[in-house]
């Protein structure tokens, strides 16, 4: 039996017993999404903190380079996404026979956006050119992007294999991959960065390649592990293969399209912010990056309880069990943000210590603490604007939350935030920190507007606004 596959509270239970049962549950599967998130965010802290130590021109140029390449890859991890809830559906259902083909879509679909993302990365000279980057930086930055595009692939299909690996509720795989993933990527920083064991030193450029290679080796692992396990051997990749179907890509894309873009739309903001910042130097750059990353890196315990949450609703709403998926949705929340206080917390008072750990630039460190007490007003707003939209997304209601985000990001956010950094208009310019403001104002609007369409959401007839359904279980059935 595996993880999503627990037995279902029963009604007449009372409601703090339900509750603690579902959180239980939530825990099982969040717990080694949660150390898959971490070791993968991992890999972005390495390459920050050891590119800082390398000088303030690398530690700039991979966090200009990782502000382009992450957008690309969030969307197409979130469009990717859809297959766990589609097959952790299909298994609440007992339709196994669907998942296999699914998964081979999710495949197809990685290997085309794997020509995309080299296509648009390994050319980023023009956009480099626009934003007036420095020329040492701007050749750093081009040349750890060449090097990250080589393990695109591997990113790409590790992907598409969680959606089978998570959808039925084996979250412990790709945990187990991705920490494989960084245990490679550490030693090999270290070489190709500071030029050991006879190389010469790559700086920023060798994060790239470290990247590169640990996604690789991990990929290949997952392979070899899928096609000899005796937990997937109901789901063997090699003798379930299936042809392209376009009815069945069609299914994954009209739900994970909008997932893509809800996350692209959030992750762009985040990245136009530091292309935004970069005229005003690498300190300022570097500062900015060094926050986000530390809020990035902290944001993985509420994100997980949000994967997890979409993994359990879509279980039950495949199980037919709607008002034990409403109760862990409204409940989640509760979690969610007593996490987000403790966070909140850390940040105000650990500020000073945090930036340390990054960098030694004094200047660089300045700026970072200054940040990180911003990026502590908003944890609230962020934890519950994801646990929504991955409720949200256990129902396949994807459309509806993401002119949500559209509008909350770059209809709130981002404009207010160029406002207070750059202008005068509503305030003296506050510098780096005005769109750490922005950023709160968007996120508040986004949780604010996703709660109202989970909390009015009807399960029962697809959700408010949702007219699509009867046209994707239709491609869905095009999957077998």
């Amino acid at each position: 039996m595996d993880e999503t596959h627990q037995p279902l509270p029963e009604v007449r239970k009372p409601l703090i017993s339900r509750t603690l049962t579902e959180w239980k549950t939530l825990a099982i599967l969040g717990g080694p999404i949660l150390i898959a998130q971490v070791a993968q965010m991992a890999n972005g802290v390495i390459d920050t903190v050891m590119a800082g130590h390398a000088s303030a021109e690398d530690l700039a140029a991979v966090g200009i380079g990782s502000s382009l390449w992450m957008p690309l890859f969030l969307f197409f991890m979130g469009m990717l996404g859809a297959l766990q809830p589609i097959i952790s559906g299909y298994n609440g259902a007992r339709t196994t026979h669907k998942i296999m083909p699914a998964t081979w879509q999710g495949i197809y679909i990685s290997a085309a956006g794997t020509l995309v993302m080299v296509l648009l990365l390994t050319n980023v000279h023009p956009v480099l050119a626009l934003l007036n980057m420095e020329t040492n930086t701007a050749g750093i930055t081009q040349g750890y992007l060449n090097a990250f595009a080589w393990g695109i692939p591997a990113m790409l299909l590790m992907n598409s294999l969680r959606g089978l690996t998570d959808g039925l509720g084996h979250t412990r795989v790709i945990m187990a991959f991705s920490v494989l993933s960084t245990l490679i990527n550490l030693p090999l920083n270290y070489i190709f960065i500071y030029g050991k064991l006879g190389l010469p030193a790559m700086g920023g450029v060798g994060c790239g390649w470290a990247t590169s290679v640990s996604n690789g080796v991990a990929a290949l692992a997952l392979l070899v592990y899928l096609n000899h396990s005796k937990t997937f051997r109901q789901f063997h990749l090699i003798e379930d293969w299936v042809k392209p179907n376009l009815e069945g890509i069609r299914y994954i894309l009209r739900i994970g399209v909008p997932i893509g873009f809800t996350i692209f739309v959030e992750a762009s903001m985040f990245s136009v912010i530091a292309l935004f910042l970069a005229p005003l130097g690498p300190v300022t750059v570097a500062g900015h990056q060094i926050a986000l990353n530390v809020v990035s890196l902290l944001f993985m315990l509420p994100l997980s309880i949000g994967m997890a949450l979409t993994l359990r609703v879509s279980f039950l709403i495949g199980a037919r069990a709607p008002d034990t998926a409403r109760l862990i949705s409204r409940s989640s929340l509760l979690l969610a943000s007593a996490v987000a206080l403790i966070f909140a917390t850390l940040l105000f008072v650990f500020a000073g210590q945090i930036a340390a750990l990054y960098t030694i630039d004094p200047e660089v460190r300045a700026v970072t603490i200054r940040l990180l007490t911003f990026a502590a007003m908003f944890q609230i707003a962020d934890v519950i604007q994801v646990t929504c939209i991955s409720a949200l997304r256990g129902y396949k209601d994807t459309r509806i939350p993401m002119f949500i985000m559209l509008f909350s990001f770059w209809g709130v956010g981002l404009p207010l935030g160029y406002l207070l950094t750059f202008t005068d208009w509503l305030l003296p310019a506050l510098g780096a920190a005005g769109f750490w403001v922005g950023l709160t104002a968007g996120l508040t609007s986004a949780s604010l507007l996703l709660g109202w369409r989970l909390f009015r959401f009807r399960p029962e007839d697809g959700g408010r606004g949702n007219r699509n359904n009867k046209a994707i279980a239709q491609a869905g059935a095009a999957t077998t």
